[in-house]
């Protein structure tokens, strides 16, 4: 399976490009908890609407203007709220993905 990002970030990259482009959004969280950031659990898997599943991968850092720096993110990664990085991970199948093929 190939890895997918909606976009390809490079130094000609507005930085006027809306951060919710960057954002998975409508999540569903799995996994053990590994840690806790701004009082929420940060668990370590999280599946997207289509059945793709993310492993965590650290904190999205901010730019000097306070918003998420979405310059950092490397190819297949996304930012899931309060300011998590979640990358694709093609090993991890999708129970779910299976199911809604049926």
């Amino acid at each position: 399976m190939k890895i997918k990002n909606g976009f390809r970030i490079t130094w000609k990259t507005s930085r006027n490009l809306p951060v919710e482009y960057f954002i998975l959004a409508n999540v569903q969280f799995e996994g053990s908890v590994i840690g806790h950031l701004a009082g929420r659990p940060i668990r370590e898997i999280v599946i997207d609407d289509n059945g793709l599943q993310y492993r965590f991968v650290g904190v999205a850092p901010r730019d000097e203007s306070g918003r998420f720096d979405v310059q950092s993110l490397r190819t297949g990664e996304w930012i899931v709220q309060p300011g998590l990085v979640y990358a694709q991970d093609p090993t991890l199948a999708s129970n779910r993905r299976a199911d809604r093929a049926a």
